[in-house]
C-alpha cells in the first residue's frame, strides 16, 4: 500500500497493525571500540526468554502506564542522550519518510521530528508498536508536543511491516528489536522498507568488555533494576527480569551486524556509548 494512503487510512481509523500470537571479536571501524568475543554465562540469566508475541505485548500492556518514568529513572535519563546521539548519527537528508519500529511511546519518533524541525525538513514520521497501551499513550505525548501533524501512529507488528517496499528514507529502532520475536525477520522487513540508498538504525544494550564498568553495569542490571522495577510496577509478567535476561541473550556487536547484513544491509557499522553499554547498529540499504 502506498505510504501516504496509508497514512490517510490510519488517520480516519481504518488501518490496524497485524500481529501474530556467537559473538565474534569486534574491531576499530571508524572510532568503534572492541567487544568481547562472547559473553560470560552468568550474563545469560535463567533459561531461554520468552519473547512470544503474547507474552511481550501482554508485558508491556501492564507497564504502559509507568513506562517513561521508570526507563527514565533506571537509566538515569542517559537513554535521552543516546536516543538524541543516534539521530544526529543517522539524520534524515531530505523530506521523505522516516520509520520508528517498536516505537513504545515514541521518544525516538520525537527525538527525529525535532532535529527534523531543527534543520527545516518536514518529514513526516511513522511510528509502529504492536502494543495498543503504548501506542496510545505516545499519541496523548505527540499532541502535547505539538506534533500530531508531523508523527503517525500505526499498531503494526515488526515482522509484518504493513507497508511496500523502499518507502522511508530511515528505518530505525531504539531498545526494541531484542523484543521482536524473530530478529531475523524483523531485520529484513526493516530493510525491506527503506529505500535504496537509505539507512537502517538499530540502537540496543550491550555488555560493556572493560573493568570496573563491566562489572558494575552487570551488578546493577542483575541486582538492582530488576527489584526496584518490579517493586515500582508491580507487573504481573515480571517486565525488569525479562528485561536483563533479554539483554543477556541478544547477540552483539559483529553477531547483531552480520544480521543486518543478512538481511540485505551493507557498510554496516556499530558505535558503543557510555562505554558499550548501549550500541548503535547501522547499515545502508
Amino acid at each position: 500500500m502506498p505510504f501516504s494512503r496509508l497514512v490517510y487510512l490510519t488517520r480516519i481509523g481504518l488501518v490496524h497493525g497485524q500481529a501474530d500470537d556467537s559473538v565474534r571479536p569486534g574491531s576499530y571501524h571508524g572510532g568503534m571500540a572492541q567487544f568481547p568475543t562472547e559473553l560470560e554465562p552468568s550474563d545469560l540469566i535463567g533459561c531461554v526468554v520468552d519473547k512470544s508475541r503474547s507474552r511481550i505485548r501482554t508485558m508491556f500492556g501492564e507497564i504502559a502506564g509507568r513506562y517513561d518514568f521508570m526507563n527514565h529513572l533506571l537509566a538515569l535519563n542517559i537513554d535521552r542522550l543516546w536516543r538524541r546521539r543516534m539521530v544526529r548519527m543517522v539524520p534524515p537528508r531530505d523530506e521523505r519518510p522516516i520509520l520508528d519500529v517498536c516505537s513504545g511511546t515514541g521518544d525516538l519518533a520525537l527525538a527525529y521530528d525535532r532535529l527534523a524541525r531543527y534543520r527545516n525538513l518536514a518529514c513526516p514520521i511513522v511510528a509502529t508498536d504492536f502494543c495498543p497501551e503504548m501506542l496510545a499513550i505516545g499519541r496523548e505525548k505527540v499532541a502535547r508536543s505539538g506534533a500530531r501533524d508531523r508523527i503517525t501512529f500505526i499498531e503494526a507488528d515488526t515482522i509484518h511491516l504493513p507497508f511496500d517496499d523502499g518507502q522511508f528514507q530511515i528505518v530505525a529502532v531504539s531498545f526494541g528489536l531484542r523484543n521482536v520475536a524473530d530478529t531475523d525477520r524483523g531485520l529484513a522487513e526493516m530493510a525491506r522498507v527503506c529505500r535504496p540508498g537509505g539507512q537502517v538504525a538499530v540502537l540496543e544494550f550491550s555488555m560493556p568488555r572493560k573493568q570496573p564498568i563491566r562489572g558494575i553495569y552487570r551488578w546493577y542490571f542483575r541486582h538492582v533494576l530488576p527489584r526496584v522495577g518490579q517493586w515500582l510496577t508491580r507487573n504481573a509478567t515480571n517486565a525488569y527480569v525479562y528485561l536483563p535476561e533479554s539483554v543477556g541473550q541478544f547477540p552483539q556487536a559483529d553477531a547483531l551486524a552480520d544480521r543486518m547484513r543478512v538481511a540485505g544491509l551493507n557498510a554496516v557499522r556499530f558505535y558503543p556509548f557510555t562505554g558499550g553499554i548501549a550500541t548503535l547498529y547501522v547499515g545502508h540499504r
